[in-house]
């Protein structure tokens, strides 16, 4: 019996409070403070967000040597890796990334989507139904350890297991060997990263040269082995290291890379060495160490003969580099705050982009450079390249981006935009997460979400008109308003979402702006982000120790929007539904008595008696004069002296500031408020008077505190109002603005007739192209 007695008492519990607030209850649970969320605090990771003071990281340092086949698009490398365990545990064995194994044709990448049979399907969606049959992925031809003896080891897909004849104790290290090959693969056929792009006008290729080696996974504090198979979306957790690495590849090819090129005699001209010296000096426009007409004459030659090209990159997470003979390749330097050395800002093109890039690669480099270094840390990397290879992809020191001219060299408007705005992102992820090295494979969000949120700043500096998809609020309020089976929390696993840019990219970024403008104000975002940077920088960050650093240097309560925009799927809509306007009571009769008779008149105006009125109707009361009595001729509403002597006396009994308040005619509202997305945030009222003068007044979000549903809220204004809008800058993501305004303020939605189009390629514009109009072409 008494068991039972508990177990009802225990039911009863969890039945009505979830961390200590009743489940039903319409207050409190959005309020609730968010560090029963977060991992605990530890000597490693702080409470306030900031490393511990016995935190660790792991380090692995890589020598490679790899050659390129251009005859057969085949990629032949040999490494020595170093692997330093910094952490306490002891280690019998090592896990490596083998990300280029995706691509394998019995990987579950090409299985664990679903798929239908549609009225219309290319020859390669039937084709991919029947399997595939590439020799795609790496060959692992060697595993040895320093004195060459092999090592066991064990491939599941994408991740490679080494294990360890001898325990690798705690502060010790391990250096090892591996060989491999593989296929580089076209990407407009397998939609990766890396690859080859043909140009079969010229016969030459642009190869892209990414997650091309074996390289060690993340071992961590927060986790142990990161070893999550790579499929293609979630991208890389990956160690800190420095790279000693020689490309050996055809010898009229020029090579952009990671690092910092270390045999610049021996793979130049001299003429090209001396454009390089003059590009270090200038800073306002970019020097061509290659220009477009010796890269059409590349294009023409063709050799059997090899250079090897030799690059050293110390304190970066990965390695990526291109090749090819057809780059025009320009540089400058870059004017970075903080450092009196200038990283090199650069640009590898070919000439179908050489009207957008020649342009503005290199100086949307540049500018990145500035503004993330204003926002974050100083750019610390020698160099920041910026490759044109039709993609956009990341890597410590280069990207990948698109954006290409038409065949005259015109462009479109969005064309142009597309490809800074890619430069921009691509390049900003030499911060996030390159620099600050959050796991990509678990968050996608911290690398994806952060970037766009400073590319956003960015572009704002760039142009003040610029045209920008991702940060402002109201873009990321329609796709806020989806159905709630479309959508997941921003702190979902990268593979499980369905609006992937939207999550992950403009949803994680929006919440990051909408801190910055309404709810800490730029100066102390500005100061906790700066503080998360510089905190974590070369580092392993993970969301609790962005969240808790931007609230330990800002002394504002976040946990209720962390909570709300990172951990569900509630959107914002704040309504505005009932407003009741007020005037005080003087208690002159002279002001009063109009107003209650006016009022009295008009509750008990009767459609019937006006009537009558007009059709001549007789009244008895007016046909027989006995039946007028004194209340048939008195006004209740009559000021008589008494009334004005008691107003007198009243006033007598008032303060100064009372009798004041009395004469200023004040108007009162008091205004009901419903948060109908769920997400709870500030109120912020414009007031439209009646003379046409606006005020804006913020209530703060702990208005909600106490009634997570419904607020009311009283406000004492000098000027009539005319007119009541909440969220007047779009500043909230609120997914309904017609229940913003009191009165309501309907506007008719425009729809218009239209033609079907055809598609376009990857970051050419749909529309008009007024450049090639204005140039003669059609």
């Amino acid at each position: 019996m008494k068991k039972l007695t508990y177990l009802i008492i225990a039911m009863g519990f969890f039945a009505t409070a979830t961390y200590g607030q009743v489940v039903n209850s319409n207050h409190g649970k959005r309020f609730e403070q968010l560090e029963r969320m977060l991992r605990d605090p530890s000597v490693y990771r702080t409470a306030s967000g900031a490393p511990g003071p016995k935190y660790w990281q792991q380090k692995a340092d890589y020598k490679i040597s790899a050659t390129l086949d251009d005859e057969n698009q085949r990629l032949t490398g040999s490494e020595t890796i170093t692997y330093y365990n910094n952490s306490p545990d002891p280690l019998e064995y090592l896990w490596l990334a083998l990300d280029e194994n995706v691509r394998q044709p019995d990987n579950d990448s090409y299985k664990f989507d679903p798929s239908s049979i549609r009225p219309r399907m290319s020859y390669g969606q039937i084709d991919a139904l029947d399997g595939h049959d590439n020799d795609w992925g790496f060959h692992i031809t060697k595993v040895a350890d320093a004195k060459g003896q092999p090592m066991t080891y064990i491939i599941n897909q994408t991740m490679m297991r080494i294990d360890l004849a001898k325990t690798l104790k705690p502060g010790e290290k391990i250096s090892f060997n591996i060989d491999w090959w593989y296929n580089t693969t076209n990407r407009s056929e397998s939609g990766a990263r890396g690859g080859h792009e043909y140009f079969p006008e010229d016969g030459n290729y642009i190869y892209t040269i990414t997650g091309w080696f074996p390289r060690m996974a993340v071992y961590s504090d927060f986790q142990g082995w990161n070893n999550k198979q790579f499929t293609g979306r979630g991208e890389f957790a990956l160690t800190f290291g420095d790279y000693d690495v020689e490309m050996t590849v055809p010898a009229d090819h020029i090579v952009g890379s990671t690092g910092s090129l270390q045999n610049a005699k021996e793979v130049l001209t001299s003429e090209q060495q001396q454009r390089w010296a003059q590009a270090q000096k200038e800073f306002v426009e970019p020097v061509k160490i290659v220009t477009l007409e010796e890269a059409k004459e590349n294009e023409k030659e063709g050799t059997t003969a090899t250079k090897t090209w030799n690059f050293k990159a110390e304190n970066v997470r990965d390695f990526a580099w291109t090749s090819s003979r057809k780059f025009v390749w320009d540089a400058m330097a870059a004017d970075i705050e903080g450092r009196e050395d200038h990283p090199m800002a650069m640009s590898y093109y070919a000439k179908e982009a050489y009207g957008i890039y020649e342009r503005y690669s290199t100086k949307a480099v540049a500018h990145t450079l500035k503004t993330y270094s204003k926002y974050t840390i100083p750019y610390p990397y020698p160099v920041a390249i910026s490759v044109e290879a039709s993609n956009g992809m990341e890597y410590p020191m280069i990207c990948f981006n698109y954006g290409r001219t038409l065949p005259d060299g015109t462009y479109s408007e969005a064309t142009k935009y597309g490809a800074i705005g890619v430069i921009i992102h691509e390049v900003g992820h030499n911060f996030f997460p390159m620099i600050v090295n959050s796991d990509e494979r678990q968050w996608t969000w911290m690398d994806e979400g952060l970037n766009t949120f400073v590319q956003y700043l960015t572009e704002q500096e760039f142009d003040n008109n610029y045209p920008h998809r991702r940060g402002p609020a109201a873009k990321i309020a329609p796709y806020m308003a989806l159905p709630k089976d479309q959508l997941e929390p921003i702190m979902t696993n990268s593979e499980n979402i369905i609006g992937f840019g939207n999550n992950a990219y403009a949803k994680a970024a929006t919440g990051l702006n909408i801190l910055r403008e309404t709810i800490m104000g730029r100066e102390l975002f500005d100061f906790a982000f700066k503080q998360y940077a510089k905190r974590w920088a070369f580092k392993h960050p993970t969301p609790d120790d962005l969240f808790r650093t931007l609230e330990d240097a800002s002394a504002v309560d976040l946990d209720w929007f962390i909570r709300g925009w990172y951990f569900t799927i509630d959107n914002v809509d704040i309504s505005v539904d009932n407003v009741k306007w007020f005037k005080l009571d003087t208690k002159n009769p002279d002001v009063e008595y109009p107003i209650a008779e006016a009022a009295f008149k008009e509750a008990n105006t009767d459609v019937a008696d006006k009537r009558n009125r007009e059709e001549g109707l007789e009244f008895y009361v007016e046909e027989d004069e006995r039946l007028q009595d004194f209340y048939y001729s008195y006004n209740q509403f009559e000021v008589t002296d008494e009334a004005r002597t008691a107003y007198q006396r009243f006033t007598a009994t008032l303060s100064d500031e009372e009798k004041a308040l009395l004469g200023d005619d004040k108007n009162f509202y008091e205004i009901e408020f419903s948060n109908v997305g769920g997400l709870v945030m500030p109120i912020i009222i414009e007031w439209t008077y009646v003379d046409g003068s606006t005020e804006v007044e913020t209530i703060p979000a702990y208005i909600w505190r106490k009634n997570e549903d419904k607020v009311t809220k009283a406000f004492m204004k000098d000027k009539e109002v005319a007119q009541i809008r909440i969220d007047p800058y779009r500043e909230t993501a609120d997914t309904d603005e017609a229940n913003n305004y009191w009165p309501r303020n309907n506007q008719p939605t425009r729809f218009e007739l239209y033609k079907s189009r055809g598609g376009g390629a990857r970051g050419q514009s749909f529309g008009a192209n007024p450049m090639q109009k204005a140039n003669g072409g059609n």
